[in-house]
């Protein structure tokens, strides 16, 4: 496959009723210039950075689709804007699809054969509520381990939670009650759900996700804002969130997978199933959140389901 260099750079973002110029960071695997459409992927986190979806690059070698990963505004190296932590009126879905929108025009994605949506997880949220303004170009829709609302999302932890070891549910409430996000105990019990639910690879966690964790630690301003201190809650401007009535809008071909031990519970992804006109629901057993990070075999099924449904003819 020719031009299989990575190419790397920043689109200016205007953001409205801020006046700090902005930019947002992207990466790209493969030839935009090919006749394929391109498969744009949207991380999740909120707040990790593109880094932990890179193994998707794959796609370009092995089934000739460019693939253009960002970072979405607020964290690694997209901008930062710190002063805005807790603005519940700043952090709202449409800042992000109009940052989907500037990246798509600086690129010129909508011209030619084309592109693709694949998101990740809470990328899976912008990714949906986006592919449901029908807009120009837009070929086929990937939700990986995606969340259809923040009612069912928390549905799905909290019958998860109640399959935990009893010692780690307890610490677990006890601390989250106390607002002890940080302590040792509290991350110890979490610990134990991020091996069983989050990803499933030994040892865990593998290094793609190491930048992940770095991204996120270093600067929690989209994650509190968005979804709150705790990793099993959401209680910040998301916590109200739905796209369920508008999944019928959606007007592409969609490809729907979580794993057998997803923290995308069945709860969040059913309402995808049951609403989108025409779409296909994978679930990979002995999976965790993070199927194409799991064993070899997982990874490798992952690529080859979303690689054959990215290039079939209908």
């Amino acid at each position: 496959m020719a031009d299989t260099g990575k190419k790397e750079g920043t689109v200016p973002l205007q953001i409205q009723h801020l006046d700090a110029p902005c930019h947002t960071y992207y990466k790209i695997i493969g030839d935009l210039s090919s006749k394929s459409p391109r498969l744009v992927i949207l991380h999740g986190g909120p707040g990790t950075g593109h880094e932990y979806l890179l193994p998707f690059g794959c796609l370009w070698e092995q089934f000739g689709i460019p693939v253009v990963f960002y970072d979405q505004i607020g964290c690694a190296a997209s901008t930062h804007l710190p002063e805005t932590t807790g603005d519940e009126s700043f952090w709202q879905e449409s800042l992000f699809i109009a940052e989907l929108n500037n990246l798509l025009d600086a690129l010129q994605l909508r011209d030619g054969p084309g592109y693709h949506i694949l998101g990740h997880s809470w990328g899976g949220r912008i990714a949906a509520a986006f592919a449901a303004t029908q807009p120009q170009g837009l070929k086929r829709l990937v939700l990986a381990s995606g969340i259809a609302s923040t009612r069912s999302w928390v549905e799905g932890m909290d019958t998860i939670r109640k399959q935990l070891p009893l010692d780690a549910q307890s610490t677990i409430d006890e601390e989250e009650k106390n607002g002890n996000f940080d302590s040792p105990r509290f991350r110890d019990a979490m610990n134990v759900f991020f091996c069983n639910y989050f990803c499933r690879a030994e040892p865990f966690p593998p290094r793609e996700l190491l930048p992940a964790f770095k991204n996120m630690s270093e600067d929690k301003t989209v994650r509190n804002s968005i979804a709150g201190p705790s990793p099993l809650n959401c209680t910040g401007s998301f916590r109200d969130w739905t796209c369920i009535p508008r999944l019928h809008q959606i007007n592409v071909p969609t490809l729907v997978y979580n794993g057998e031990f997803d923290t995308s519970h069945d709860i969040t992804t059913t309402p995808f199933f049951e609403n989108i006109p025409r779409v296909r629901w994978i679930t990979f057993p002995d999976a965790g959140h993070m199927c194409h990070l799991e064993r070899p075999e997982i990874r490798e099924k992952v690529f080859r389901l979303v690689g054959g449904f990215l290039t079939q003819d209908n």
